[in-house]
């Protein structure tokens, strides 16, 4: 009779990845999960929510925070992603700083520098975009940075490439501590399937309106009837003025039908089932200084 080793102790534990926006956390998070949790756009600050994938690596579970971009806040939707972003950071058992390495040394990262020295554990430094920059600068930037606040550990990544995100991966299973894992072994995020779905059709405007359509615009799934093999939804876009509106849906509605087939199919995919997306737009004047949809969207909103 064959024995049985013993089974390895699980781990588990919450790593929040910060950084200013477009430094390629949405897309970090994707590539360490192995599927699609956060939208990835061209234009800066689209995740305005702390997002949570989720990964196995042997027995440790590792839950990702997709926090928004840290930066210079002018709005109150501003100030309300840059707080939700700095306490996703506060409640983490892990904070990795992403930066990326093709930019130059600028205000956004000497900011967040300064206040990650108040953590109460070291972060981790990780260069993201590797692929694009030469090794002598790789080298030189981690020393800037580890000259502002002593790193535990530095990583160079791409997370498009995948090139040094295993390491990178491997190391966040050993660090973690001891414990049971929060979620269940087959579960990505802890997102509700409507707002992953109201985030898909999100990016597709921005894919298509990136220069003309300001962050004001948000999606909203108003309606989910699943059956078998298929599921009808509806969303509502919403923006501020006629004028966006008139921009979403497009001339003779081109526009509006181009985001849709294009959510439509990415939902298809994820949910292995055909999908009947209805897309409505509607002018909600002043939005962004609404507290409901600041409730909704689970930010806080920031007072004057």
């Amino acid at each position: 009779m064959s024995e049985v080793g013993p089974v390895p102790e699980t781990r588990c534990g919450f790593i929040a990845l910060i950084g200013a926006p477009n430094a390629g956390k949405s897309t970090l998070v994707n590539t360490l999960v192995g599927a699609k949790v956060s939208i990835v756009s061209r234009k800066v600050q689209t995740t305005r929510t702390l997002v949570r994938g989720i990964a196995v690596e042997g027995a440790s579970q590792l839950v990702f925070i997709d926090t928004p971009g840290i930066f210079a806040p002018r709005r109150r939707l501003d100030r309300a992603m840059v707080e939700a972003a700095w306490s996703g950071a506060t409640d983490a058992d892990i904070v990795a700083l992403l930066i990326d390495a093709a930019k130059d040394f600028d205000q956004d990262t000497e900011r967040i520098l300064g206040r990650l020295k108040d953590t109460r554990t070291p972060p981790l430094l990780v260069l993201n975009k590797v692929d694009r920059v030469k090794k002598e600068r790789l080298l030189t930037l981690a020393q800037e940075c580890n000259a502002h606040v002593p790193f535990s550990a530095t990583f160079m990544v791409s997370a498009l490439t995948g090139d040094g995100v295993a390491d990178f991966k491997s190391h966040l299973a050993r660090t973690v501590a001891p414990g049971p894992w929060h979620y269940p072994a087959d579960e990505i995020s802890d997102a509700p399937m409507r707002l992953l779905a109201a985030e898909i059709t999100r990016e597709k405007i921005f894919e298509r309106l990136h220069e003309e359509l300001p962050y004001e615009a948000t999606v909203e799934t108003t309606s989910w009837q699943e059956q078998p093999r298929s599921v009808r939804i509806e969303q509502t876009i919403l923006v501020e003025r006629d004028g966006q509106k008139a921009i979403v849906l497009g001339a003779r509605g081109r526009t509006i039908r181009q985001i849709s087939m294009a959510a439509r199919q990415e939902l298809t995919q994820i949910l292995e089932k055909t999908v009947h997306l209805f897309l409505f737009v509607k002018v909600r004047e002043n939005w962004g200084n609404d507290p409901e949809r600041y409730r909704e969207l689970g930010l806080t909103f920031p007072k004057d």
